[in-house]
């Protein structure tokens, strides 16, 4: 079950790429687009987080921090973040508590398997820790886009 817009975002605190922790509660008074992607360096992941990074600039100038969420490492974290030079915050879910908090480890279906895994998703949180917006089944290409022209708009409206 995704958490619904209008709804609290529940608090966490994860690993990031540089094995430090991080909670959600870090960044009450700020923007946060928490995505969840499935693995590093895949082609749909990799071209989200560049996607992200190329507009680190724009969502700070919007108050606004980007976290990317998956189950993979710190360590294939840190060496993601290196390779492909991303400025976007990752966070490690080994144990996938978070992953399912939130609804994205789901059932999926890949040429008749069935298996778990993490459904691309974006939440969009205010800084008073409410959820504005979610991207259920994320399409890479535009989203970080969408996902910026959809925090101006909420920003006008504040």
């Amino acid at each position: 079950m995704y958490i619904e817009e209008g709804k609290r975002a529940p608090n966490f605190c994860l690993e990031n790429d540089e094995g430090k922790k991080v909670c959600l509660e870090d960044f009450k008074g700020k923007w946060v687009v928490l995505y969840f992607y499935p693995k590093d360096n895949t082609p749909g992941c990799t071209k989200e987080a560049e996607d992200f990074s190329e507009r680190t600039d724009e969502f700070d100038k919007l108050n606004a921090v980007v976290l990317g969420v998956s189950p993979d490492s710190v360590e294939s974290h840190r060496k993601f973040k290196e390779k492909r030079n991303l400025k976007v915050t990752l966070l490690s879910d080994e144990s996938k508590e978070i992953l399912k908090t939130y609804g994205v480890w789901q059932k999926k279906k890949m040429y008749g398997r069935e298996y778990f895994g993490v459904v691309r998703t974006t939440y969009l949180i205010d800084p008073e820790g409410t959820v504005r917006k979610v991207w259920k089944r994320v399409r890479v290409k535009g989203h970080a886009d969408k996902v910026l022209e959809t925090l101006r708009k909420l920003q006008e409206e504040r």
